[in-house]
């Protein structure tokens, strides 16, 4: 009986290093998560925390984030995909009595360049009233990440976008 005792006391001590092991392990795939999240990646935040729960199926915050992953989803992949086209930075960007079809034709192209054809946006107006059909534009900006030139269009012609995930719509507001 007395041989038992070591063994005993080992896994003893044993058992709260790897509880801890998994606490931490958890918690690794769990920041993984949020980053993932931030990046706009639904996608591999699920994944992320699932593994966190796998770890550790106690991870309250885990669980959470998998069920707000669940429920906006879509949101976040938008988010990602608007944050990766607006960080490209144009060296200058310039219309002058441009449509609001001109402006976006011409920014898809000078994205696609500035970022070596890693982002290729797809722009589509929809516009079934025309309210955006006379709108001119006519600025010069330098410098500026595409997101700012966007959003400077939609201010200038009263619309708003929608980053879907094969194009970005434009409509009026």
């Amino acid at each position: 009986m007395p041989k038992f005792i070591p063994v005993l006391f080992a896994a003893a001590m044993i058992s709260p290093l790897m509880a801890e092991t998994a606490a931490e392990k958890s918690q690794a795939f769990y920041q993984a998560g949020l980053a993932a999240e931030k990046a706009g990646d639904p996608a591999a935040a699920r994944k992320a925390y699932q593994e966190a729960l796998t770890a550790n199926p106690n991870n309250a915050n885990a669980r959470y984030q998998l069920g707000q992953i669940n429920i906006h989803g879509e949101a976040i992949a938008a988010k990602g995909r608007e944050n990766r086209i607006g960080a490209v930075m144009l060296p200058s960007y310039q219309l002058d009595g441009a449509s609001v079809q001109e402006a976006f034709e011409l920014l898809g192209p000078s994205i696609a360049k500035e970022s070596k054809n890693q982002i290729t946006p797809n722009f589509i107006i929809q516009d079934p009233a025309g309210k955006l059909a006379d709108k001119k534009l006519s600025f010069q900006l330098k410098n500026i990440p595409a997101k700012g030139v966007i959003d400077y269009i939609l201010t200038q012609a009263n619309a708003k976008a929608r980053y879907e995930e094969h194009a970005v719509v434009i409509v009026p507001r």
